[in-house]
């Protein structure tokens, strides 16, 4: 089945939702939304055109969570909409129950002092 095929090449599972964000990078400043985010990042719609390759910074007001991540795709039909890709895996999002595949490494328990 070619649609499980891609699910599978996923890093981690794509969960539909809107929060809004701050963006910051290169000069550059803009408010925007996510449409789909998952562990390792999101796709959102920002207020300016961002490029594929720029470092941002993103904050989640939900939240007040912020993370460093890079643009890895921009949307030819609709330039507003672009592919991020966090620098470090986290549930910056506030999903509250994420997928079981969203675990961080972060969270392991740790034994010992």
């Amino acid at each position: 089945m070619p649609s499980t095929r891609f699910r599978d090449s996923r890093r981690s599972t794509r969960v539909p939702l809107k929060v809004v964000i701050a963006i910051e990078g290169e000069a550059q400043t803009c408010e925007g939304v996510t449409i789909v985010v998952n562990l390792h990042g999101a796709l959102i719609e920002t207020a300016i055109g961002l490029n594929t390759g720029t470092r941002i910074s993103i904050h989640v007001f939900l939240t007040d969570k912020q993370a460093t991540a890079r643009v890895v795709y921009v949307d030819a039909k609709n330039p507003l909409h672009c592919g991020i890709a966090l620098d470090k895996p986290r549930n910056i999002w506030g999903v509250p129950l994420p997928p079981d595949d969203w675990e961080e490494p972060e969270t392991s328990l740790h034994i010992g002092t």
